[in-house]
């Protein structure tokens, strides 16, 4: 038995559509990042981008346990001396860009390096549930339904 490496030409992407609506931010965000490197398929090749589009709708009604809408932080710095900025995950979720919580979630659940940055741009994440994608066919994958502890009420 020989193993199976797979080639440019063995790759079938397929394009997924997931509504974050109450479902717990890091289950979706693993869930998310398995699909983006291809991990559920038998054919799987670590050096391979394998991965499906993934499209994750509502992302502004992602939900968190304990008390991390409150107590994360998100920091970052100006470049200024005494420059250093934080926001709680709850601001994000209820800034501008509510998109990026989700965003960030997934690409720090991705090994870094070249390959996970070219699967991270498979990944569209809007905050409402209407995406400009209709026309690629994206299939319906029920992360909620999965687990009942992938949901979580407010």
């Amino acid at each position: 038995m020989k193993t199976f490496s797979a080639t440019p030409a063995d790759i079938d992407k397929k394009w997924i559509i997931i509504d974050a609506e109450g479902v717990v931010l890091g289950r979706l965000a693993s869930i998310v990042a398995m699909r983006l490197r291809g991990k559920h398929k038998a054919t799987f090749t670590p050096s391979m981008d394998m991965g499906d589009n993934v499209i994750v709708i509502n992302a502004d009604k992602v939900q968190l346990t304990g008390k991390k809408r409150t107590d994360e932080r998100f920091y970052w710095h100006t470049g200024h001396p005494g420059g250093i900025k934080s926001r709680s995950m709850g601001e994000l979720l209820e800034g501008k860009y509510p998109e990026r919580v989700v965003t960030k979630a997934v690409q720090r659940m991705l090994p870094g390096g070249k390959l996970s940055r070219q699967q991270m741009t498979n990944l569209r994440v809007y905050a409402g549930a209407e995406h400009p994608h209709e026309a690629q066919n994206p299939e319906v994958l029920d992360v909620k339904s999965m687990n009942k502890k992938n949901t979580r009420s407010a």
